[in-house]
């Protein structure tokens, strides 16, 4: 990449010369976004989960988390249109703040990454098993991980144009498992009206609700992210100053409300919530499908499931295969040689790619040795991901203070400040949210499975970062959005704009 660049960095200056072929399409884009943030996956993974812990009011969690994340996607479409960098959050924070930021945030978000597509082909383990008729086991339930895993890394190795039909043709699935399938059971197997959404069914037992919907509200924080995935091949999508933010904000929206519905007509259609809530009924999803559509119905959407969790996977890696290619890039890490490789004739990252694939299959076998592993899978990975964004909030927010003024296609204005706050305040409350212990009767590191996986990531990254210094290796501009304090009296002097 080119060396120093003029202090505000002139809008997509940092994307001349990729390798990278622009084969993405507007449309494309927003499915690679929609098929990452995935409302059937998220809502069909956590669905029972989210219910035995919260009853029926858990739907709520998607408001909550709706709103939050919506602010820090205003604030990423301001950064992106300035910097339509490949790689995301850490070009990003590298240009807001500095190198040894954004060789953090790159670092959290990159374990984030690889543990969120272990998650998200766990979660699909169930559904291969009732498709193709045999028992869903903890080892086969495994070995369908690894085999996902596998599958989407080969589509990916197949290059962008492949990639853009993969997401639209998920972003097809999407649609059917949400709209489709929700409103056939609205209209044939639905038991309660909307005032269930407001009845605990005392799972709160004598306390307050608060403390149990914060608990079930993980299944709000599993669903909204994803858009920053529209900014993660940059590179590859023509006018991407206009066309990601607005792909951003749209996978928000759109992405949000097909997961309320899908939410919602499965809380409808539960005949009992007590079977949920105390055990008896370990997977509403299935049994609601089943009790609808009878066996080959219910086979048939599990299909339509599948290929949503596929896609899911598939846009996973191709963010994860982006960074690591951008870490690599710049120098930035071990192996950075074969990590930055490039197979131009099919324009992807090869390496990187197959970083993306090698180290979630692993996870997923290490995930044999606990408990419960779906849920902790799923909370480290929402807590790695919300701590990446948070970093390059809030280095955005450092830059605004200090005198950075986005000069994208996209700005907030005067409202700019105020997101940029309110994303970050919300970020910090998820992330508390997410490590908060709320098991005391199990072991301590058990209870503290994810605040500690965090702490490990965190420690580990600073070890190797000062320990390599791998971090000061590449020449590509960093902390250029703060103005220089010449350019910034120029500014306010007599002759300036301030």
């Amino acid at each position: 990449m080119a060396g120093a660049s003029p202090a505000a960095g002139a809008p997509g200056q940092d994307a001349q010369g990729s390798e990278f072929r622009k084969d993405m399409g507007p449309w494309a884009n927003f499915a690679l976004g929609f098929t990452y943030l995935s409302p059937v996956v998220s809502t069909y993974t956590l669905f029972g989960t989210a219910l035995a812990d919260g009853g029926p009011p858990m739907i709520w969690a998607f408001v909550l988390a709706g709103a939050g994340q919506f602010l820090v996607a205003l604030v990423f479409g301001e950064i992106v249109a300035q910097y339509p960098i490949a790689g995301g959050v850490y070009p990003w924070a590298r240009r807001l703040w500095g190198k040894r930021w954004a060789w953090m945030t790159g670092w959290v978000y990159m374990w984030a990454l690889l543990v969120t597509i272990t998650s998200v082909a766990y979660g699909a383990g169930p559904y291969i098993a009732i498709l193709f008729g045999f028992d869903p086991t903890v080892h086969t339930t495994v070995l369908c991980t690894v085999v996902l895993i596998v599958v989407a890394v080969l589509i990916n190795y197949a290059g962008t144009r492949v990639l853009s039909w993969a997401a639209v043709i998920g972003f097809g699935a999407e649609l059917i498992g949400a709209l489709v399938v929700g409103v056939y059971l609205l209209s044939t197997h639905r038991h309660h009206n909307l005032g269930v959404l407001f009845d605990t069914y005392d799972t709160q037992g004598d306390g307050s609700y608060l403390p149990v919907f914060l608990g079930a509200a993980i299944i709000g924080f599993y669903q909204y992210y994803g858009f920053e995935a529209c900014g993660d091949t940059a590179e590859e999508v023509a006018h991407p100053g206009k066309v990601i933010p607005k792909a951003m904000r749209r996978t928000i929206y759109v992405g949000g409300a097909a997961a309320t519905f899908t939410c919602l007509t499965l809380l409808l259609s539960v005949v009992d919530y007590q079977a949920v809530i105390s055990g008896e009924d370990t997977d509403p999803v299935v049994k609601v499908l089943y009790d609808a559509m009878g066996e080959t119905g219910a086979r048939l959407v599990m299909a339509v499931v599948l290929i949503s969790f596929l896609s899911c996977t598939v846009s996973l890696q191709a963010a994860a295969g982006r960074l690591i290619y951008s870490y690599g890039r710049d120098g930035m890490i071990v192996g950075h040689r074969f990590l930055r490789k490039f197979a131009h004739a099919r324009a992807v990252p090869g390496y990187a790619l197959l970083v993306s694939a090698v180290i979630p299959a692993a996870i997923a076998f290490g995930s044999l040795i606990s408990t419960d592993a779906l849920t902790k899978i799923v909370s480290f990975a929402i807590l790695g991901i919300y701590a990446a964004f948070q970093m390059v909030v809030l280095a955005a927010l450092r830059a605004r203070l200090k005198g950075w003024r986005p000069a994208g296609e996209f700005t907030l204005g005067r409202w700019g400040l105020l997101v940029n706050a309110g994303a970050l305040a919300y970020g910090i409350f998820a992330i508390v949210n997410i490590c908060w212990a709320r098991t005391p009767e199990v072991a301590w590191y058990d209870n503290y499975i994810v605040l500690l996986c965090g702490a490990v990531v965190f420690g580990a990254g600073l070890l190797y970062m000062f320990t390599t210094h791998h971090y000061g290796r590449s020449d590509a501009p960093a902390g250029v959005a703060i103005p220089a304090p010449e350019e910034r009296a120029g500014r306010e002097g007599p002759g300036g704009t301030g």
